[in-house]
C-alpha cells in the first residue's frame, strides 16, 4: 500500500474509533495527530515510518471496523467434502481458496465446500483462528455445533471444548452470532468473547493484547520466539534497548518485525528454512 492510500485508511480508522466526538473535533484532532505523526520532509523517508506511527495508534484503535447487516442461516449446512484435518502437534496454516488463512489447532478439522469462493460457509470441529478476506457479496460463515459466526472482513478465533462448548473471540472487525433455534443475535465488537454452552449464551471481554512497557528488546524477541516459532537475532549492542509497545496478539510477524527494523534502523533477514530472523 503506498503512503497516499495508507493515509487515508488510517484516517477513516481515526474517524470510526471517534463516535462520541461531532465531525469538526474528529477533523480538527485528526489534524492536530497527522500534522505530528507525519510532518513533511525534504529529504525522502522510509514508508515504514507510516506503519511506526501507525503502532502508536495500537493504544487506541486496532481493527476494520467492518459492520454488516446479512441475517445468519443457522439451519444444518451440508457441504461438499473438501475436509483439511490437522493430525500434527504443530498449527497448522490454510490458504483457502477466497485467500482467507486459517491457522488449524491440533486435532483440529474445517470442511468447506466445492463452490467455497461463491459460497463461503465452513465447518470446523476443534479450535481455529481465522483471518478472513473481506467480500461484502459473499458472507463468511463458520458453523460449529448449533452456533453460526457471520463476518464479511475479520479475525477471530472459534473453539470447541470437549464438552461442546463454543467460543467466539474476536480480534479485528466485527462477527455476528447465531444459535440454532434462537432468534436472538450476537453482535461481537474487538476484545469481546462469545461463549455458548448448555443452552447458555454469553458475552465478555478479553484481552487481545500483549503490552510491553518499557521492557529490553530481548524480552520482545523471546515472545516471538515463543508465539511465532523463529529464533530471533539480534546484535549484542540492541539487547538492553527498551521498547514500549502494545501488540495485538494476532498481528502478522513481519509487521512486527518490519515495525524493530523502522524504530532501531536494522536491517533484517527472514530465513523461512531455518525459522530464523536476524536483524544487522
Amino acid at each position: 500500500m503506498d503512503n497516499e492510500n495508507f493515509d487515508k485508511e488510517l484516517k477513516k480508522l481515526w474517524e470510526e474509533t471517534s463516535h462520541s466526538h461531532s465531525e469538526s473535533e474528529k477533523e480538527a484532532s485528526w489534524e492536530k495527530f497527522h500534522s505530528k505523526a507525519f510532518a513533511a520532509k525534504k529529504k525522502k523517508s522510509s514508508p515504514w515510518r507510516y506503519y511506526a506511527a501507525a503502532a502508536v495508534l495500537l493504544f487506541v484503535l486496532i481493527g476494520t471496523g467492518i459492520f454488516f447487516n446479512t441475517k445468519s442461516q443457522t439451519e444444518n449446512v451440508v457441504l461438499a467434502e473438501n475436509v483439511i484435518e490437522n493430525t500434527t502437534s504443530k498449527i497448522k496454516l490454510v490458504v483457502l481458496p477466497d485467500a482467507s488463512k486459517v491457522e488449524l489447532n491440533p486435532n483440529s478439522k474445517i470442511t468447506y465446500g466445492n463452490n467455497f469462493a461463491l459460497n463461503r460457509k465452513i465447518e470446523i470441529s476443534g479450535q481455529a483462528y481465522f483471518k478472513v478476506t473481506k467480500d461484502k457479496k459473499h458472507p463468511f460463515q463458520v458453523f460449529c455445533n448449533e452456533t453460526t459466526t457471520t463476518v464479511l472482513g475479520t479475525s477471530f478465533i472459534v473453539k470447541e471444548s470437549d464438552k461442546k462448548e463454543v467460543t467466539v473471540e474476536l480480534y479485528e472487525g466485527s462477527v455476528q452470532m447465531n444459535v440454532k433455534g434462537k432468534d436472538q443475535q450476537w453482535v461481537l465488537k474487538p476484545g469481546e468473547k462469545f461463549t455458548y454452552g448448555s443452552e447458555t449464551a454469553t458475552v465478555a471481554e478479553f484481552n487481545r493484547f500483549v503490552d510491553f512497557d518499557n521492557e529490553k528488546l530481548s524480552v520482545l524477541s523471546n515472545y516471538i520466539e515463543e508465539n511465532y516459532g523463529y529464533k530471533v537475532v539480534i546484535p549484542k549492542e540492541n539487547l538492553d534497548q527498551k521498547i514500549t509497545i502494545r501488540i495485538n496478539k494476532k498481528e502478522d510477524l513481519k509487521t512486527i518485525v518490519q515495525l524493530i527494523s523502522e524504530m532501531y534502523n536494522l536491517n533484517f533477514e527472514i530465513n523461512e528454512n531455518l525459522k530464523q530472523i536476524t536483524f544487522q
